[in-house]
């Protein structure tokens, strides 16, 4: 989460309001880093690096028209007030020593200045700091402002998904006079849909990800080693980077007949398989590309003829109302009718926004429930990992508008050769 630029939050009230209607629920607890600043737009802090909950929480009200309230770090608290919209702040102390003074009065003595700004914080005689943080604390803040909006008996969903066992057990006990629900999925739903501005970041990143790929592509040459694109990589996406707010950024380029790792240095025939994304103010492009060198030969063409086959299928059907099932399903057909009828994926693309790692749900999957909706950004790709030969993909991100889908890249699909 490092690198955030403070800006207003991306969490849309009146869509989880509608949301937290359709699942009869008063409020919801955000847990996590990313879910954190999606709902503040303020950076969650150093105390969030362990990924245990308790550091940071933001209580959303059902009403749109209520507050919100945030637990947050002592550290952090100015830095959250001048960066976020929310005036509701409670603190939680981190193990980190602070103080602040005002004025600095010379004939005043170190040890009586510091005791006069701790007195001014309010800080109690027995004031001690935690080892880390203490999740109690922000788990009472939690239940006092429960109870300050009369929300003492109400049913509270939660980010499960952000706490393990031993977190829910004190977070259960400290809240237990309101009805707890998981409610995970309504946060990824409300996640799913994005903004303008979430478009405009995951548009931003792709835009510049298309750029290292072309650097990359230029830089294939016989005895460039696999490390070495990587690098290139790198190098490209922070010269073309500009104002763009570029957070991370991250890469699976394998060369050669080992598609998972190695610095095989390039040689005449192999495959450059190039998988890569850039992450603008946290939110992360996935695009993947593969290249040949030299003219490709018949194994070659013939597999990724039949993933070009399965893209042409899925692509078809990306649009508003279509189950992301019936997208898995006419991917696979296509690549199995291609002559391959034992290939197997488990998904073929998946959402893209601001997480831990590249993929979100939902998923483009046989078992999947969500169908598509306008303002969703996903990953389309059709991947095929054969040690022995190398990987290869077609991987393009998706926005799905009203009436269809617009395919945010602009590079060629096709197995591309590099003449040498």
């Amino acid at each position: 989460m490092k690198g955030y630029p403070a800006k207003v939050a991306y969490l849309d009230r009146k869509r989880t309001e509608a949301l937290m209607a359709v699942n009869n629920l008063d409020a919801l607890i955000l847990l996590s880093p990313e879910s954190f600043y999606y709902a503040t737009g303020a950076a969650p802090g150093v105390a969030t690096m362990w990924r245990t909950a308790g550091a940071v929480a933001v209580l959303v009200p059902a009403n749109a028209n209520e507050s919100e309230c945030a637990v947050v770090s002592d550290l952090f608290a100015e830095q959250f007030r001048s960066s976020s919209h929310i005036s509701d702040i409670r603190e939680s102390p981190i193990w980190v020593e602070t103080s602040t003074l005002d004025s600095i009065d010379a004939n005043t003595t170190a040890p009586q200045l510091i005791a006069n700004a701790w007195e001014r914080e309010g800080r109690a005689p027995d004031f001690n700091r935690p080892a880390t943080f203490d999740p109690a604390i922000c788990y009472r803040h939690l239940a006092d402002a429960l109870s300050e909006a009369g929300l003492s008996n109400g049913r509270i969903g939660f980010e499960g998904a952000a706490l393990t066992f031993s977190d829910y057990e004190l977070f259960h006990s400290l809240l237990s006079k309101v009805e707890l629900v998981d409610a995970s999925n309504v946060i990824a739903r409300l996640k799913m849909i994005k903004s303008d501005r979430e478009i405009d970041n995951l548009r931003q990143a792709v835009q510049l990800a298309e750029c290292g790929i072309r650097a990359v592509q230029q830089a294939i040459v016989v005895g460039v080693t696999r490390n070495e694109l990587a690098t290139c990589w790198k190098k490209s996406i922070k010269q073309h980077q500009g104002d763009v707010a570029l957070s991370d950024s991250w890469e699976y380029i394998s060369v050669g007949a080992n598609p998972w790792g190695g610095n095989k240095a390039v040689q005449i025939g192999d495959l450059v398989k190039v998988d890569v994304g850039c992450l603008v103010d946290g939110y992360t492009s996935d695009s993947g590309r593969t290249f040949v060198v030299g003219s490709p030969n018949q194994l070659q063409s013939s597999l990724f003829d039949a993933l070009l086959a399965g893209f042409a299928a899925g692509s078809t059907l990306l649009r508003p109302g279509v189950p992301l099932s019936d997208v898995h399903s006419a991917t696979l057909q296509a690549i199995r009718a291609a002559g391959f009828p034992g290939y197997t994926r488990g998904h073929f693309g998946h959402g893209l926004g601001s997480g831990v790692g590249s993929e979100q749900w939902p998923f483009i999957s046989a078992d999947a429930t969500a169908v598509f909706e306008p303002g969703m950004v996903m990953a389309f790709e059709c991947p095929w990992y054969i040690n022995g030969l190398g990987g290869m993909i077609v991987e393009n991100q998706v926005l799905i508008t009203h009436d269809g889908h617009e395919m945010m890249n602009s590079l060629p699909l096709e197995l591309t050769e590099i003449q040498i």
